[in-house]
């Protein structure tokens, strides 16, 4: 597995998603093109039916999303370390919580799709950094 935000690190991330049997059940209505952007490093993650079929590293200002995350890699390292300290220990009580983690574009999407997207973030912090 390569180091986080490196590409390896998304395709294990990416591995996780695919072959995780909880998100196979919540994510069936789970669609969306999700801009993720640890720090300076960005990619567009391609959610079809709860699966991760692709990602895009570096995507142009013109490759569409329908909603991104966002904050400081320093925000994302704790979020993913082994034990995250209070408030980053989950993608919620970031969201609420934590003013550089910001989640734009269409946010309602990402609500209709809560469960599935927290599933994927849980997934995310288990791939860990």
């Amino acid at each position: 597995m390569g180091t986080f935000p490196e590409s390896a690190w998304v395709s294990a991330f990416q591995e996780r998603v695919n072959s995780d049997p909880e998100l196979a059940l919540t994510g069936k209505k789970f669609t969306a093109d999700i801009g993720v952007a640890f720090g300076d490093v960005r990619y567009v993650l391609n959610v079809r039916r709860g699966k991760l079929e692709s990602f895009l590293s570096s995507p142009g200002f013109d490759v569409p999303t329908n909603f991104g995350m966002r904050a400081p890699i320093s925000v994302w390292r704790k979020f993913l370390a082994d034990n995250p300290p209070p408030l980053f220990h989950d993608f919620f009580a970031m969201l609420m919580r934590v003013p550089e983690f910001v989640i734009d574009g269409n946010t309602l999407q990402a609500m209709q799709s809560a469960r599935a997207l927290h599933r994927m973030m849980n997934l995310m912090q288990e791939t860990g950094k």
